[in-house]
């Protein structure tokens, strides 16, 4: 063979070999990759060849799937009442793919998981469709449609917590959306979509604002600043504190007064909180000062960027800031910021005797032949307080509900323990404020059965009327004598 022939065989050679090394690189190492790339059509096609499996609440489905008989696509994702429950389980759409339990429990529902292996290999082996397993949540069906019913038509959220495993028991947002309405793949299905996007829809109704909307606190934020007054042993529930009305903010001439005309002049802890005293709380926080009124926070769950439940939860913060801003911080207004998720851990923590349970709200994922494929076990996420200091703070909690600002939370018969809160909003209080409510009830063995956090954003109420007493209150009322009537 000539020497020009010899170089043309080794070059074909080298392609052969490039040829042959690319085709098991894309078999051995981008094969997964590839066959879950989004752009990959074949993955959707697979995905809606078969019903999704369920998500369940109560024993119940809350979800399904329906035989469209026509185009790729063969079956649609369908949602019983899913204004009230899309807060917990997103959507799963043909044309707009999927978000919280049903893009993070995807393979489970598919019945693609590893996990189902088994039962994959069964269906093959009979001929039988792949079928995909169910994810199986805490939710309380009898809370959360309290709490969609008690939020109605104005804008806000409710978060309801089993202060003893942190099983998440109603989780509410509104304005809410029908995943159901653009589950499909077609024209009706994109006209939906943009209807519901913030860009055409100020009221933004695809926002969870129970774990995706941070607000200033307001007064509710005053049951952590006595749990850091109490822990550092410089306070007491009954003890005076020496406060006077107004109170000048550290390094400012500015004067903190208070709503009304209450007795707030050196009152007690337990008084402070039952008269909702934006000066006992203020002068706390600066004589405690930021860097450990941002500990107590943390230990609440403040400033935790990976909070799961498991939808990642958006971050509450409690900021690093100068004296008198830390001062207003203490009373919730400033640059605090929560969620009501993170609230109502707060009202579960005290519940609880001072133990913070991680917050969840899937219980078990179960694989078609109901075999328990995981079980979540409750963890302790943190012990803010001492079980003693818990339980004074129950004791003003109960005293807000009994004779304070909380009065329109009783439930005849129950122990109920709970803030008020209506936290300024706009630049010099120029917007309608934010009324807030957070509580706890405790069942007949004397233990609290479900924390609650309330707020609302918006309503057509008189500025006057907007208070977490008369809003928010009677919201986490109806949450909580569901919670208590299914556990009786």
């Amino acid at each position: 063979m000539n020497k020009p022939l010899r170089r043309i065989a080794m070059f074909c050679g080298l392609l052969v070999l490039a040829l042959l090394v690319r085709d098991n690189w894309i078999q051995l190492v981008q094969a997964d990759e590839l066959k879950t790339d989004p752009k990959n059509r074949r993955v959707a096609i697979e995905r809606y060849s078969q019903p999704r499996g369920n998500i369940i609440v109560d024993g119940k489905s809350i979800t399904g799937s329906t035989d469209t008989k026509s185009g790729d696509f063969r079956y649609k994702r369908t949602y019983k009442n899913g204004p009230m429950w899309s807060p917990v389980t997103g959507y799963a759409s043909q044309a707009f793919g999927a978000n919280q339990l049903e893009a993070l429990n995807d393979g489970i529902l598919t019945g693609d998981d590893d996990r189902l292996f088994f039962n994959r290999t069964i269906d093959m082996l009979t001929g039988k469709p792949q079928k995909g397993g169910n994810v199986v949540t805490t939710l309380n069906a009898k809370a959360q449609k309290a709490a969609f019913d008690g939020l109605g038509d104005k804008k806000g959220a409710v978060a309801a917590i089993n202060p003893k495993t942190g099983a998440i028991l109603a989780l509410a947002s509104t304005p809410s959306y029908d995943p159901s309405s653009f589950a499909g793949n077609g024209d009706s299905d994109t006209a939906q979509w943009s209807k519901l996007q913030k860009q055409e829809n100020e009221d933004e109704p695809m926002l969870n604002r129970a774990l995706r909307q941070t607000y200033p606190p307001g007064s509710t934020y005053k049951v952590v600043t006595a749990a850091a007054g109490l822990e550092s042993g410089e306070y007491d529930l009954d003890k005076a504190t020496d406060t006077p009305d107004p109170y000048k903010l550290p390094d400012s001439q500015t004067k903190l007064g208070n709503e009304g005309s209450p007795p707030c002049k050196n009152a007690t802890v337990r008084t402070a909180l039952q008269y909702s005293c934006n000066t006992v709380f203020a002068k706390m926080s600066n004589e405690l000062g930021n860097e450990e009124m941002i500990d107590m926070s943390e230990k609440f769950g403040f400033n935790d960027k990976e909070l799961d439940t498991p939808v990642r939860a958006a971050e509450s913060v409690y900021p690093e800031d100068n004296k008198p801003q830390n001062a207003m911080a203490g009373i919730g207004q400033a640059s605090n910021r929560a969620t009501p998720l993170q609230m109502a851990m707060v009202s579960s923590a005290v519940a609880n005797n001072g133990s913070l349970m991680k917050p969840y709200m899937v219980d078990q994922l179960v694989a078609p032949n109901l075999n328990v494929v995981e079980q979540h076990k409750p963890t302790e996420m943190s012990k803010p307080v001492s079980s003693e200091n818990a339980q004074k703070l129950q004791q003003g909690m109960e005293t807000v509900v009994e004779k304070g600002t909380g009065t329109s939370a009783q439930i005849p018969g129950v122990t109920v323990g709970g803030k008020t809160g209506t936290a300024q909003r706009g630049v010099d209080n120029s917007e309608n404020p934010y009324a807030w409510f957070i509580s706890y009830a405790k069942g007949e063995d004397g233990s609290a059965d479900v924390a609650v956090a309330v707020v609302i954003e918006g309503s057509d109420a008189l500025r006057s009327d907007i208070a977490g007493g008369k809003l928010a209150a009677p919201v986490a009322k109806g949450v909580m004598k569901a919670v208590l009537e299914g556990e009786r």
